[in-house]
Parts: C-alpha cells; structure tokens; sequence
C-alpha cells in the first residue's frame, strides 16, 4: 500500500513538473533567451525608446548616449552628453536627461540642441537627478539620490534629503512630492498617469503611490520588499525591477519570473522595437535584448 502512495505521489509530481515546463513563462516569449547586442562599455544606463521602437541609452562613464535600432545595432548618438544618467522622450520627440554632470535635467532635441530645464531647487544645487518619468500631461517626475562623483567638485550635499520632485508641465513650478526614502533611483508611472512606482534601492524597497491631478502623491504602500537601480511596466500591469538580472512582479507584487543576465549587475530596462515587444536590458559593460510575449506598457 505504502509502494502505492509513494508511486501515486511521484506521478503527481511528475505530471505538475511536466505542465510547469510546458507553460514556460507568462511574459516572456517560448525558448527566448537574452541575446547580447552590444559590450565594452564602461556602464550602461538609462534606456529610452523613441515612438518607431529605437532605444537610447547611455554609458554615463563615457559621457556619451548611444542609440539601439532594431536589426541595424548601436551607433553613437551624442558625445559629451552631461554624464547623462537615466533618459526618457517627451510627446514632441525630444529626450529628456538626467544630466549628473551639473546636477541638472535637460531636454535634448533630435538635432542634440540642449536646453537645460533644471539647475537646482529652492536655490540648492540638486544631489544628482537619476531617473525619471513623464506623465500624460507632460509633467516629469525624477529621482534625486546623492552619490558622489569623482567628477565633482563638491563632497556634501546641499539638500539634506532624497526626494522624488516633480516639474510641473509648463516647466515653470518644481515640486518636493515625496520624500522619506535612502536612497530613490528607479521610477515609472502607468499609462493612464494614476499609479507612481519608485525605488529605494538602498532601503531594498520599491513603493507605490496615488498621483493626484495636481502632481502630487499620496497612499504610499509597501510594493515588494526589493530595490531597483530601474524599472519598467508591461501591457499588463506587471512591474520589472533589476539588479541581479530582470525581475517581474504583478499587479499584487506576486513575482511571476525572473529573468537571468550574465552580467555582475542589470542596471534598466525598457520595452522597445517596432511590435514593442523587445525587452532591452542595459547591463554593466553591454547590452541585451529579450523577445517578449507581451508589450511594454503603452506601446
């Protein structure tokens, strides 16, 4: 009898395991893996997707923003681009930069012409925007954490905390809208501009907030008990935060599959190509791409 249960048992678990493998991965494509695009860059960052699929993204190191096309590879887009660090396009086409160099928030256009949309707040040199995120009335949220750069001439910082700011969309009113965080890096926002996500990758946290019409933020909850140096959000609602390789959590902040990089650290991600089903990793010294089943987030 005891013979019985025990090759029922097996059986059990033979057939679960079977249809586990069989179902493969809710968000990425059969068979997929990542498949290296480009290396031998200093640290790769801030990926951005233009509206025909491109991506940007920098090696902040080499103070220069590369620019990925699907089947065509990288090419160099901007050389002595303000130790730009995270990136993302407006809806006239122009890119936004976290420009660390000066402490600054820059809007670049095609033709790389630079206005500088933020110099400081409230008088203060800022700590060092990071990241960043436009919503859908053209508003941008940005992470400010302080890490001392060996390009500075500065050792302290001038604003004691590290806050989550907001620049209203005409561009003439900054926002402190959240603070209490380590420090706040990866940030993303849902298409229809209600949810904010942002990291604080030193807390090992990444929260949630409400987005009031007025930019502000409130009903800050506990997401997942994990940091992220970036992020991004698909078609369906789920959250990929990186680190050590590419993350997913859904909606509730259940993890529904990771994603392994061959690299010592993953530091964003962002969904682009011309279907918006290329999932484009920038990891440390290179550069990788997923095929996807679904589409990042308002492609």
């Amino acid at each position: 009898m005891k013979k019985c249960i025990s090759l029922l048992y097996f059986m059990l678990a033979t057939v679960v395991v079977a249809f586990a493998q069989s179902a493969g991965s809710s968000v990425v494509a059969d068979g997929a893996k990542p498949v290296l695009v480009a290396s031998d860059y200093e640290f790769t960052e801030g990926p951005a997707v233009d509206r025909q699929g491109n991506v940007y993204f920098t090696d902040q190191p080499n103070n220069r923003i590369l620019k990925w096309t699907e089947g065509k590879g990288v090419t160099v887009f901007m050389e002595n681009a303000g130790r730009s660090n995270g990136l993302y396009f407006d809806r006239k086409g122009n890119l936004l930069a976290c420009a660390d160099e000066k402490n600054e928030l820059w809007s670049i256009t095609p033709d790389k012409k630079v206005t500088v949309l933020i110099r400081d707040f409230e008088g203060k040199k800022l700590n060092g925007p990071n990241d960043l995120w436009i919503d859908p009335k053209g508003g941008i949220y940005f992470t400010d954490p302080f890490y001392k750069r060996p390009y500075w001439t500065r050792t302290t910082q001038e604003i004691e905390t590290c806050n989550v700011y907001y620049l209203s969309p005409d561009g003439k009113k900054l926002t402190m809208v959240m603070d209490g965080f380590n420090r706040p890096n990866g940030i993303i926002g849902s298409p229809d501009g209600k949810t904010l996500y942002v990291s604080d990758i030193a807390g090992g946290k990444t929260y949630s907030f409400k987005i009031q019409p007025d930019g502000t933020l409130t009903d800050r909850k506990l997401f997942v008990e994990m940091g992220s140096d970036g992020m991004t959000l698909d078609s369906k609602g789920n959250l990929y935060l990186t680190g050590k390789g590419v993350t997913v959590f859904d909606k509730s902040g259940n993890k529904v599959d990771h994603i392994a990089i061959e690299e010592p650290w993953t530091a964003n991600v962002c969904f682009a190509g011309k279907k918006g089903k290329t999932l484009f990793v920038t990891a440390s010294k290179s550069v990788y791409t997923v095929q996807m089943k679904v589409k990042g987030a308002g492609l």
